[in-house]
């Protein structure tokens, strides 16, 4: 059974910093292509950040690069969203996804952790 279990989450002020982490298990963490997605109240989910499997190559969305670091170690199976320089914008329910490299189908989400940035 794959499970993925975001942590990190909370209220910080405007500027301040979080990590999120999403710890993966019942998968071969390797064979999958991480990223974390945000959801907004009344706005739809957006890519935030995606890694590859051995972490080379990484990619943002323009309103956190800069600010937000995506990782992962492939030994404690876990993902991280180094977050910093905090805006209200970021607001959001933060979710980290898998997407095995050449299975298609096998694509897995977490429950989410709330981000809120507020003075």
């Amino acid at each position: 059974q794959v499970q993925l279990v975001e942590s990190g989450g909370g209220l910080v002020q405007p500027g301040g910093s979080l990590r999120l982490s999403c710890a993966a298990s019942g998968l071969t963490f390797s064979s999958y292509v991480m990223s974390w997605y945000r959801q907004a109240p009344g706005k739809e989910r957006e890519l935030v950040a995606v890694i590859t499997r051995n972490g080379g190559n990484t990619n943002y969305v323009d309103s956190v690069k800069g600010r937000f670091t995506i990782s992962r170690d492939n030994v404690k199976n876990t993902m991280y969203l180094q977050m910093n320089s905090l805006k209200p914008e970021d607001t959001a329910v933060y979710y980290c996804k898998a997407a095995h490299w050449t299975m298609i189908r096998n694509v897995y989400w977490g429950q989410g952790t709330q981000v809120t940035v507020s003075s």
